[in-house]
C-alpha cells in the first residue's frame, strides 16, 4: 500500500491534479465502483434511443411479456430475427428475436415491433423498436434492456 501511495504523490506532483484524477478514476472502474451492479453499457450503435415510457402502451406490454417469458400472442413472437438489413450491430445468427407490438385496428400481425439481443430472452442487453418492419429503428432506454 505504501508503494501505491508514494506512486500516486509522485504522478501528482509530477503531472499535476488532473493525472491524479484520471488515476483514481481509472482505478475505480477497475474495481466496479463507478457502475451499479448489474449495469451494462449502452451500445455505440449510432441509432437513435427512446425512452421506454415514450413507448406505445402496447410496445410497454410486448416488453413486460418478453421479461416475464410469455406467453406471447403470436406464433413468431420469440423467434430468431436475421438483422438482413443490417440496421442493428452485427452479432452471431440467434442473437436477436423478434416480437409483435400488437397495432390496434389491426387485421394482422402490423408493422411494429421489438428485436432484443442477449441471453437468455428473458433477460435481453438491448432491445430496438421499430414502428415501420425493420426499416429503422430506435434503441431503448430504462429498463428496455
Amino acid at each position: 500500500m505504501n508503494l501505491m501511495v508514494g506512486t500516486m504523490h509522485q504522478e501528482r506532483s509530477a503531472a499535476g491534479f488532473p493525472r491524479l484524477v484520471r488515476w483514481l478514476a481509472a482505478a475505480a472502474i477497475g474495481i466496479g465502483m463507478l457502475a451499479p451492479a448489474g449495469a451494462r453499457e449502452a451500445p455505440d450503435d449510432g441509432l437513435p434511443t427512446v425512452e421506454l415510457q415514450a413507448l406505445p402502451k402496447q410496445a410497454r406490454e410486448t416488453h413486460a411479456l418478453i421479461l416475464s417469458g410469455g406467453p406471447f400472442p403470436y406464433s413468431k413472437d420469440g423467434t430468431v430475427f436475421g438483422n438482413r438489413e443490417r440496421l442493428l450491430p452485427r452479432h452471431p445468427r440467434g442473437h436477436y428475436r423478434e416480437y409483435t407490438v400488437r397495432t390496434p385496428r389491426s387485421k394482422n400481425r402490423g408493422a411494429r415491433r421489438l428485436v432484443c439481443g442477449g441471453t437468455p430472452p428473458t433477460r435481453p442487453a438491448v432491445c430496438y423498436y421499430t414502428e415501420d418492419h425493420y426499416a429503422s429503428f430506435r434503441r431503448g432506454l430504462n429498463r428496455l434492456l
